[in-house]
């Protein structure tokens, strides 16, 4: 199980993509309540893959189903805006992750609308990075708009990919 992102980055580029759907359908059984099954094929993954890479937020059910924890401890690389572009950052948390995402769908709504009030609560937020360092949320709107016509930020998928 990789715990940083030098060891994420290592692993095989279609490993690291499996994975990176393994947490997708653990996010949306969290989410929606759907089953290890349906999550998965949603995903286009096989069921003993997402249980192979995300056990930890795994729990197994006296009837033998799996069910996603609350939370978790596993190893996200996130994408994520900077004041100098975008920015890869590692989270260990399930809960900072879900705050990253939530950011991330306020800033590309500023983006697309320019209505800013979807980032207000944002404003002098800070998540905390793996190595337990805290990162301020970029909500400058000068600086986002600066980076959005750019090209620097694209959300097509919030999970870092090695190149």
């Amino acid at each position: 199980m990789p715990r940083t992102p030098e060891q994420l980055h290592s692993l095989p580029e279609h490993v690291q993509e499996a994975r990176t759907r393994s947490l997708n359908a653990i996010s949306k059984m969290r989410a929606n309540g759907v089953t290890l099954y349906s999550a998965a094929r949603e995903y286009g993954v096989d069921p003993r893959t997402v249980i192979r890479w995300g056990k930890p937020a795994l729990r197994k059910r006296k009837n033998g189903r799996y069910a996603a924890k609350r939370t978790d401890r596993l190893l996200r690389v996130l994408n994520i805006p900077a004041e100098h572009g975008a920015r890869e950052i590692a989270i260990l948390d399930s809960r900072q992750a879900s705050e990253v995402g939530k950011y991330a769908t306020a800033v590309q709504r500023y983006l697309a609308t320019g209505d800013a009030s979807s980032l207000r609560p944002f404003q002098g937020k800070e998540i905390e990075l793996a190595d337990g360092v805290r990162f301020a949320l970029l909500t400058r709107l000068k600086d986002l708009e600066l980076l959005g016509s750019a090209g620097v930020l694209s959300f097509e998928s919030l999970y870092s990919r090695s190149t």
